[in-house]
């Protein structure tokens, strides 16, 4: 017996890949035309500048890159995890999922780190969670195989978070766990739950979350990690 399962083409994947290559091409422009990265200074993850009021840089980084070798891994990365992922939840929840990821990395980043930081590894950790999540969720339907693909998902995970413990401070690990956090959050309250419907031969795959899981799993996740960023920025304004 053999089902088809839920999916949408990916196309927010690719339209975010294609996003983050273009800004990524503006700023080795702004390098050649000003003499430096014009968008990294308007929108690079800044605790000085957002605590000024700058609250974009929260989740603007996430189109931001530091080098050709930086935004190839992430843009991989990225591929390898949304493609799968956006097939499975819909362009609308991966969408969500990839900002809050992104928005829940860089408030952790922004709370526990000083230096500037870019990237869109704190919205890759965010989907590594969310498939991990998925996997959890749905275990009774995949069986064994879930079990094989949650080792997988927790090791790429763990592998990744050793090495950025390890590079002495040159990877932003805060960003990378707020990113996982954020996630697990939503994926948790709002990841597709999918139940087999019907009688033999005629079976098919039900998703049973509600348009208000996903309002339930975004506000949840705003809530916990807007609530920390506002603590940030008043524990400078407030004696």
């Amino acid at each position: 017996m053999s089902l088809r399962l839920p999916s949408a083409p990916p196309r927010v994947t690719y339209a975010i890949l294609g996003l983050t290559i273009f800004v990524y091409l503006l700023q080795m422009a702004s390098q050649f035309i000003f003499g430096y990265d014009l968008p990294i200074a308007l929108g690079a993850k800044s605790g000085d500048w957002i605590r000024q009021g700058e609250i974009w840089r929260l989740i603007t980084p996430i189109l931001l890159h530091g080098s050709i070798l930086h935004i190839g891994f992430n843009m991989y990365a990225l591929f390898i995890f949304g493609v799968g992922l956006e097939r499975r939840f819909g362009h609308v929840r991966f969408i969500i999922l990839y900002l809050l990821a992104g928005f829940s990395g860089n408030v952790l980043s922004f709370l526990f780190t000083s230096g500037l930081s870019v990237g869109s590894s704190t919205s890759i950790f965010g989907l590594i969670a969310a498939e991990g999540i998925f996997l959890y969720q749905n275990r009774k339907l995949f069986g064994e195989e879930s079990k094989r693909a949650m080792g997988n998902v927790i090791s790429v995970a763990a592998i990744n978070l050793f090495i950025g413990f390890s590079s002495g401070g040159l990877i932003d690990n805060w960003g990378h766990i707020g990113g996982l956090l954020g996630g697990l959050v939503f994926a948790w309250f709002a990841g597709p739950l999918w139940e087999v419907e019907g009688l033999y031969p005629l079976l098919r795959l039900v998703d049973r979350r509600e348009g208000r899981d996903v309002v339930l799993g975004a506000s949840a996740a705003l809530i916990i990690f807007g609530g920390l960023a506002m603590l940030g920025m008043a524990s400078v304004i407030v004696p």
